[in-house]
């Protein structure tokens, strides 16, 4: 089966390859139907990755967000036309201690491997989840980053003491608006109060008990744990801040990315005695929970529908770059495209 493979061979530029597809290989075929750029996927289609990193990777199939309909399963787990939601993480061992998202030895679509960019994805049973029929599509292909929220959350529900009366999210974005909702739904009796830079953005969080620009915190607010959802430049400030409100024994989890070293005021950690945690991708586990939530939550997928930016149908790789194009000139959401080759 001759399969239609769209790859970054560099920053701006798509070409097509053309590969054959196993059909004994007792992989699932897949067709992707949805998929969403992300952060990630920008940094290679931008070129501002480092040259060497760039280098080692491209020429490479791009997106690790996305939703597909079953075509062929020689498990039969799934049935032909069954809408399923791609996990772009692939390990290669088990670890009794270590999540598969961390393990070194892990491929990751989009990034060590081909992503979703492709006319057909072969992909393992063991890396589909199931999704419910109605479900809103171009919600449902950005559901790995919905994952990576849930599965912080999950830590830290492991990690952080009891007393959960007030938790703080830094970050009026993707991830910050994602995380904060799920929070949320996951504890319900907890105060969650969302801070950011922007006024507009900060208005659609409309599920959070409490919103405040980060310059005008009222005096003496205190809270018992903290999200980071930042990145980038704005990690240190919102990290300092973070450090300087929370109660002690607090914990913090750290989910912005960030391409250089942040500066961390250790002493009044160790004074503190605050527990700093990170959290990076997900695992099958992750999505499996999330699915579960948006049974349970349906009011959960309107919510996420805020975050649709635009809706782009790709037939072409013109159509492809515009999608990428229009990305760049995005204030806040997600890019849908619907794949149609």
């Amino acid at each position: 089966m001759i399969n239609t493979v769209f790859r970054l061979v560099s920053p701006r530029r798509f070409e097509i390859a053309f590969e054959d597809i196993d059909l004994f290989s007792g992989n699932v075929i897949v067709r992707p139907t949805n998929l969403s750029i992300c952060n990630a996927d920008m940094r290679y289609y931008l070129g501002t990755r480092d040259a060497k990193v760039l280098a080692e990777k491209l020429p490479m199939a791009l997106i690790h967000e996305g939703i597909g309909e079953i075509v062929f399963d020689p498990t039969n787990t799934f049935k032909s036309g069954d809408l399923v939601v791609m996990v772009p993480n692939m390990p290669t061992e088990e670890d009794e201690y270590i999540g598969e998202n961390y393990l070194r030895s892990s491929k990751f679509c989009g990034s060590s491997m081909d992503g979703f960019l492709q006319e057909y994805v072969e992909i393992s049973p063991k890396r589909l989840v199931l999704l419910p029929k109605e479900i809103d599509r171009n919600v449902a292909a950005f559901t790995e980053i919905v994952s990576v929220s849930v599965h912080a959350i999950s830590r830290f529900d492991k990690i952080a003491h009891e007393r959960r009366n007030v938790i703080g999210v830094w970050g009026d974005g993707n991830l910050g608006y994602i995380t904060s909702l799920f929070l949320k739904y996951t504890f319900p009796n907890s105060k969650i109060v969302v801070f950011g830079t922007q006024r507009e953005k900060l208005a659609d969080f409309t599920f959070a008990d409490e919103t405040y620009l980060v310059h005008e915190i009222p005096e003496g607010f205190t809270m018992d744990h903290a999200f980071e959802c930042v990145g980038g430049n704005g990690s240190p400030i919102a990290i300092e801040q973070i450090i300087g409100l929370i109660k002690p024994e607090g914990t913090i989890s750290i989910l912005g990315v960030s391409e250089y070293p942040v500066s961390v005021n250790t002493r009044m950690i160790l004074e503190k005695g605050l527990r700093v945690f990170g959290s990076s991708r997900s695992g099958v586990d992750d999505f499996r929970k999330t699915v579960e939530m948006y049974k349970a939550h349906p009011e959960i997928i309107d919510y996420l529908g805020n975050l649709v930016f635009s809706v782009n149908t790709v037939r072409t790789t013109k159509d492809l770059k515009e999608a990428f194009e229009r990305d760049t000139r995005k204030h806040f959401g997600k890019v849908i495209m619907k794949w149609e080759l």
